[in-house]
């Protein structure tokens, strides 16, 4: 590798070369970042300490609002300290372990959407039989398969990338190390390697994507016939998923689903998967959930509960 490989570090060029804006982004994405922490980490303690987490839904809520906390925090934390600095560089080792981590809690986080969708699936659907479909080894079965699927999805990425020859440029035009960036500033011809990147990875986004879309028409469809409050129960936990699948699947599609090459939008866009979805899943989750917010309050606040405490 080392006679493929003369440089030892890359530069980030960040989101912009603005020093106002580089403030603002500071400001802005340290308080997502937080919010990010503290909502997630709310889910996780209200779920594991009330009676929620023997749902299959809520069980599975823990386990994204942990992928997403780990997810965010292999690029956030290092873009937030890089605002500060004029010159923003990252080891090759750090670069690399970078781009495996995030398709890996990326990849692991699109499987538990899926599982959460076949959840919902089974529960508006097969009434009757939800129990036994969604029992908790299933659960811990879809889960393992959630991880295990991540790290398929990864270390295909990762091989490609350890395997690419840097002998020149090492200026990323990201604020993070990922494929299609590293691609641009190797010394070879890379288009042959780009349009496998965008038939495994691109694809695999785009198949879930299309399996999520699907399982979510049969849901709705279904709902006609529920009653008046099962369908608006349904509506509401079904828009929620809806609602961070498009958030989290549109970004993804539009940069790992073309033609291999960079554009400057792309930083733009990866901010919504890897900062601005993950903040607003436990609001997505919460605020039209009565459950949620029912199990938060018995937590927090288990003094205005004192009749149930017995139960």
């Amino acid at each position: 590798m080392k006679s493929q490989r003369n440089i030892s570090e890359f530069i980030l060029l960040g989101l912009s070369y603005d020093q106002n804006i580089q403030i603002f982004c500071f400001v802005l994405f340290l308080f997502c970042y937080i919010a990010l922490l503290a909502g997630n980490l709310l889910i996780l303690v209200s779920i594991r300490c009330s009676p929620l987490y023997h749902q299959p839904m809520y069980y599975f809520l823990i386990h994204l609002s942990l992928i997403d906390i780990c997810y965010t925090s292999t690029v956030t934390p290092k873009l937030i300290a890089d605002l500060l600095v004029e010159r923003k560089t990252i080891s090759y080792s750090n670069c690399m372990l970078q781009l495996f981590t995030m398709h890996f809690f990326g990849g692991t986080e699109i499987f538990i959407l899926t599982a959460m969708a076949f959840d919902r699936y089974a529960a508006i659907c097969k009434p009757l039989h939800y129990v036994i479909i969604m029992n908790r080894t299933r659960c811990n079965l879809l889960v393992l398969a959630a991880w295990a699927g991540g790290a398929v999805h990864a270390f295909p990425l990762f091989s490609t990338a350890i395997g690419l020859p840097f002998c020149g440029p090492n200026e990323i035009d990201h604020y993070f190390c990922d494929i299609f960036p590293l691609l641009k500033v190797a010394c070879t011809d890379t288009y042959i390697t780009g349009v496998l990147v965008i038939a495994f990875s691109g694809m695999v986004a785009l198949v879930t994507f299309i399996v999520l879309f699907v399982s979510y028409g049969i849901i709705l469809f279904t709902l006609r016939n529920l009653s008046a409050e099962g369908r608006r129960k349904a509506l509401s936990t079904c828009w929620s998923h809806i609602t961070v699948v498009v958030l989290f699947f549109g970004p993804v599609i539009f940069i790992y689903l073309r033609p291999p090459t960079t554009f400057p939008e792309d930083k733009i866009f990866a901010l919504f998967y890897t900062i601005i979805a993950p903040m607003f899943n436990p609001l997505i989750y919460t605020l039209r959930n009565s459950e949620m917010k029912k199990a938060m309050k018995k937590v927090w606040c288990p003094s205005l509960f004192p009749k149930e405490a017995h139960s």
